[in-house]
C-alpha cells in the first residue's frame, strides 16, 4: 500500500473520530445552554440531542453537495438508512428482544415510510432531488417535529397531573480521573458550554470536510478505483451511523431496550428530510434511474428495509426478536454482495 493511500486513511480516521466526539460535545454544550435557558429537559432531548445524533450524516452529505459529489451525499443518507435498520437494529435484536413503542407504529413509522417513499418517487419523477423539492422536505421535517413536540409535551402534562408522579431512579455516580472532575466542574460556566458547543461544531464540519476528502481519494486511487455511490453506502455510511451503532448494540447487551428502535427511526427521519433536505440547497441530488449501479434501486432498498421493519414490528407483541434480527441481517448481507458484485458482472 502506497504513502498516498495510507495517509488517505489515516484523515478518513481522524474525520470519523472528528465527527463523533465533536457531535458528543456540540450535544453537551447545546443541551448545557438550554438548561442554562430554562428550556425543558423533554425539549433538549427531542430536538438538540436528535440534531446531534444526525450531525455526521448531516455535516458529510452537505459538504459533498458543496464539493459537487452527490453520488457521496445521496449514498450517505441511503446507506446510514439502511445500516440503521438492517444492520444496527437486526444485531441488537439477536441480541436482545426490542420492544417497538405504540408512538412509533402511530406517527415515526409511517413518517419514515411517507419520507422513503418520497425520496425514491423524487428520484423516479425528475431524476433528482432539487432545491425546490428540499424546502418540501424540510417543510415536513418541521411539520414531524412539530407533531412529535406537542405530543411530548401532552404526554408530559398528563404525567404532572397525575397523582403518583413517577419518581425519577437515582443514578450512581461513577468514580472519574482528576480531568472528568474539572470537565464536570466547568460545564457549570456558560461561557464553558458555549465554547464546547463552538469547538463542537467546528470539529463535526472539520471531521465532515477531512472524511469527504479522503473517502473521494480513496474512491479514485489506483488501488480500488469505486464508485462516489459504493463509497458513501459503505465506509461513510457505517462510519457516520457508529455513535447508533454503538449506543444500540451496548444498550441492547444490558438489556436497555426501550427506545432503541424508536432512536433509529427518529435518525433515519432525520437523515431524509433533515440532511438530503438541506444537501439539496447547495446542490441537486441527482439520481441515476438505470443500470446496475443505480442509487434509485438504492432508495428502493432503503424503503424495503423500512416496509420489512414495519411487518416484522406487527409480529410477537411488537417486538423484534433473534429471528426478525436474523432476517434483518441475511436481507443486508444480500444487499452488501449485490453491491460489490452487481456492477461489476
Amino acid at each position: 500500500m502506497g504513502l498516498f493511500l495510507t495517509e488517505k486513511i489515516v484523515l478518513l480516521v481522524i474525520g470519523f473520530a472528528l465527527l463523533v466526539k465533536g457531535a458528543d460535545w456540540f450535544v453537551d454544550g447545546s443541551a448545557g445552554i438550554a438548561g442554562k435557558c430554562k428550556i425543558p429537559p423533554l425539549v433538549i432531548g427531542l430536538t438538540i440531542v436528535a440534531f446531534g445524533t444526525s450531525a455526521p450524516e448531516l455535516c458529510v452529505s452537505v459538504v459533498s453537495a458543496i464539493k459537487g459529489s452527490t453520488d457521496l451525499a445521496i449514498g450517505n443518507v441511503v446507506g446510514s438508512n439502511i445500516v440503521n435498520i438492517l444492520l444496527i437494529l437486526g444485531l441488537s435484536a439477536v441480541l436482545h428482544a426490542l420492544p417497538v413503542q405504540k408512538d412509533s407504529l402511530r406517527l415515526d413509522l409511517p413518517v419514515l415510510l411517507l419520507a422513503s417513499a418520497l425520496l425514491v418517487g423524487l428520484g423516479l419523477w425528475g431524476e433528482a432531488v432539487e432545491w425546490w423539492d428540499g424546502l418540501i422536505l424540510l417543510a415536513l421535517f418541521a411539520g414531524y417535529m412539530f407533531l412529535l413536540l406537542r405530543g411530548a409535551l401532552k404526554e408530559q402534562k398528563r404525567l404532572k397531573l397525575a397523582e403518583q408522579p413517577a419518581e425519577e431512579p437515582k443514578k450512581e455516580k461513577k468514580p472519574k480521573g482528576k480531568i472528568g472532575q474539572w470537565f464536570d466542574r466547568m460545564e457549570e460556566k456558560t461561557w464553558f458550554l458555549i465554547l464546547l458547543a463552538l469547538v463542537g461544531l467546528g470539529m463535526v464540519v472539520g471531521g465532515g470536510t477531512l472524511l469527504v476528502d479522503a473517502a473521494k481519494a480513496i474512491a479514485s486511487s489506483e488501488y480500488f478505483h469505486v464508485e462516489e455511490r459504493i463509497v458513501g453506502l459503505t465506509i461513510v455510511a457505517i462510519g457516520t451511523s457508529l455513535p447508533e451503532l454503538v449506543t444500540s448494540v451496548i444498550a441492547a447487551i444490558k438489556g436497555e431496550t426501550d427506545i432503541a428502535v424508536g432512536n433509529i427511526i427518529g435518525s433515519n427521519i432525520f437523515n431524509i428530510l433533515l440532511v438530503a433536505g438541506a444537501s439539496s440547497l447547495f446542490c441537486p441530488l441527482r439520481f441515476t434511474v438505470s443500470g446496475a449501479a443505480s442509487n434509485l434501486i438504492d432508495a428502493v432498498v432503503a424503503l424495503a428495509a423500512v416496509a420489512l421493519l414495519f411487518a416484522l414490528s406487527l409480529f410477537k407483541g411488537h417486538k423484534l426478536g433473534k429471528v426478525a434480527g436474523a432476517i434483518m441481517l441475511l436481507c443486508f448481507i444480500g444487499y452488501y454482495v449485490y453491491l460489490f458484485l452487481v456492477p461489476a458482472a
